[in-house]
């Protein structure tokens, strides 16, 4: 016969198995919902864009195939003729960012290249070029200040100071243009009769 300490832990048995079927038989709902969000992305514009007069502006990359722009070198007042050593001849070079540009940037000098089968007159033709106030013309007065770039040699460049391009108030407009002054010196031992050139490069990047 079964004791009564027996029959309650039998008891207590079937309890525990009645709470274990009625927790099997509770199924709880799963409540969930997402949200999705898309967005679309424009690059902006870019291009700079370069003048010898200061009125038409073009591209001269000659990486996209451009003709590098022809500067038209003056001599100073009262030097008739060509180059003689102590000379310096002077050109403006203007550059802003295209209409269309959509952030401002820093102008930096590139870099040089010069004639290398002319080498004896590019050592004897030192370089430097400024940025100029609006307005102003470029010769010995306004060649003055802190240079963007100089040159020792036609094909040398030291001394880089970056200049700030800013871009257009509309996209209809383009950005206020800077004008450069190249100032080309001949020093004492400029050989005669000889015939050089040397080509500037330029870069702008973004700043945004």
């Amino acid at each position: 016969m079964a004791t009564t300490t027996t029959r309650r832990k039998v008891r207590a048995v079937l309890a525990g198995g009645l709470v274990l079927g009625v927790g099997a038989a509770v199924t709880l709902a799963a409540w969930n919902d997402s949200e999705f969000a898309t967005g679309t992305f424009t690059a902006g514009s870019f291009n700079l864009e370069g003048s010898t007069d200061g009125t038409a502006f073009t591209d001269h990359n000659v990486d996209d195939g451009d003709t590098a722009a022809t500067l038209a070198f003056t001599l100073p007042a009262g030097v008739v003729g060509n180059m003689s050593p102590g000379d310096t001849v002077y050109a403006g070079f203007w550059v802003r960012l295209a209409a269309g540009t959509t952030t401002g940037a820093s102008l930096v000098a590139a870099g040089t290249t010069a004639d290398p089968a002319a080498s004896s007159n590019t050592d004897h033709l030192s370089y430097a070029i400024y940025p100029l106030a609006p307005g102003a013309t470029c010769n010995a007065a306004s060649a003055t200040g802190t240079a963007v770039a100089s040159g020792a040699t036609l094909d040398a460049q030291t001394g880089v100071t970056a200049v700030t391009l800013t871009e257009g108030a509309s996209a209809a407009t383009p950005g206020t243009a800077v004008q450069l002054c190249v100032a080309v010196t001949a020093a004492a031992a400029l050989e005669p009769g000889l015939v050089t050139n040397a080509t500037w490069e330029f870069t702008a990047t973004s700043t945004s």
